[in-house]
């Protein structure tokens, strides 16, 4: 593949499988999908919906720093939630971390995530997209 980079970032957790954190080709950053684990123990923080998508939002600003990019440079996002009914409270956390950036998004319930966990969110960024 031409110009693929591996992104890394130390401050979010290491991958759970085969599989970068992210992938950078061209102006574009694609993202693994982030839960809320603490990067330094590998572990779910809780079991509060606040706080893991609190924590997933830490993540993935970590990876896209490693890629110098913000929330700000978000194009798309894709959120799995394990309970649809916790649909409005992430919308609230989500809102408030991308302020008036709004990337299309898609959001689907699934039977499961890794780590039995209750979200998480990968994006797609573009560097340069703002502006």
């Amino acid at each position: 593949m031409a110009n693929q980079e591996f992104i890394h970032s130390n401050n979010a957790p290491a991958a759970l499988g085969p599989y970068s954190q992210a992938v950078k080709i061209g102006n574009f950053v694609y993202t693994s999908g982030q839960v809320g684990l603490d990067p330094a123990t590998g572990e779910l923080i809780n079991w509060k919906l606040r706080d893991q998508t609190e924590q997933v939002f830490k993540n993935l600003k970590a990876v896209l720093e490693a890629s110098s990019l913000t929330l700000q440079d978000v194009v798309k996002t894709t959120v799995f939630l394990a309970h649809m009914s916790d649909f409005a409270e992430m919308n609230g956390i989500y809102a408030d971390h991308f302020g008036d950036n709004r990337p299309a998004r898609s959001t689907v319930e699934v039977a499961r995530l890794p780590k039995d966990a209750l979200i998480e969110i990968e994006v797609i960024a573009v560097s340069g997209a703002k502006g």
